[in-house]
């Protein structure tokens, strides 16, 4: 009886790794994956954080070439002394994936006043897929030049919000909330600095 016990014990620790494994991968192989890491990323997320005035770095070169899904060619030169933000993003990343349906909902409502930046590190044709099938309207480019070195970062997802004077006042990394009541305010706030 005691080995019988102790049997299974053995087969019911190695039915739980097995268990283990299987789920592991599929949170790591497969397309279910993705969307657990999309909606754990999104259930995360909090408001951006500002950078304290006295250490916001300033954006001297806009000298930056972009194109967008038409084929237009965009300097950042172009958009100096508006409010800017500039989101770095791939089709592939969760954390990217994750912080979208906010910056649609803010693009909605400050598309006319801020100027948005969506530069994919993606290919074209994946982009587009995904835009059309989530039903994003918000502009999305492709660097065609080398990226200012002060907006460069080696992680996406990573978004800068630039005032009018060209200093960054938001510099994160990684998913956020950006339909926040947080960052509603600091855009209506920068949006009325002169």
């Amino acid at each position: 009886m005691k080995r019988i016990t102790e049997h299974f014990k053995i087969e019911k620790k190695n039915g739980i790794n097995i268990l283990l494994i299987i789920g592991i991968f599929i949170l790591l192989f497969t397309p279910l994956g993705f969307q657990v890491k999309v909606f754990t990323n999104r259930l995360l997320s909090g408001s951006p954080a500002m950078i304290k005035k006295e250490r916001q770095p300033t954006l001297d070169n806009y000298n930056w070439n972009l194109v967008d899904a038409l084929g237009n060619t965009v300097n950042l030169e172009s958009k100096r002394g508006n409010v800017l933000i500039i989101n770095f993003w791939a089709t592939w990343c969760p954390p990217c994936v994750a912080e979208m349906p906010g910056f649609q909902a803010l693009y909605e409502d400050y598309g006319n006043r801020v100027d948005f930046l969506f530069v994919a590190e993606d290919e074209a044709d994946k982009v587009d897929a995904f835009l059309r099938k989530k039903g994003y309207t918000f502009p999305v480019y492709y660097s065609k030049s080398k990226t200012p070195d002060i907006l460069y970062s080696k992680s996406i997802p990573t978004t800068y919000v630039i005032n009018k004077q060209g200093k960054i006042v938001v510099d994160e990394v990684g998913a956020a909330d950006w339909n926040s009541a947080k960052t509603r305010a600091l855009l209506d706030k920068l949006l009325e600095e002169k």
